[in-house]
């Protein structure tokens, strides 16, 4: 059976971080964009456990489950457009 490819979880803590971080703090003084950083926020910690709940159905299903790192990693070769 065929991996299913996911992102890897890395991908979803990088972006948290650098809202939570970074983007959050850059916006303190604008309560708009502070509201509309805060609700991306939650959108991602959403997109996040909503794939944790996929890679659970497919391991309870046998559905292996491939993480991956960039749109052209392929197990252990890089894809070319050549």
């Amino acid at each position: 059976m065929e991996q299913l490819p996911l992102p890897s979880p890395i991908h979803y803590e990088l972006i948290l971080q650098l809202l939570e971080r970074q983007t959050m703090s850059a916006v303190s003084h604008n309560p708009e964009l502070r509201h509309q950083v805060n609700q991306l926020i939650i959108t991602m910690r959403k997109a996040a456990a909503q794939q944790k709940h996929l890679e659970e159905t497919c391991q309870g299903s046998s559905v292996p489950v491939e993480h991956r790192w960039s749109i052209n990693h392929h197990g252990e070769r890089v894809a070319t457009s050549d």
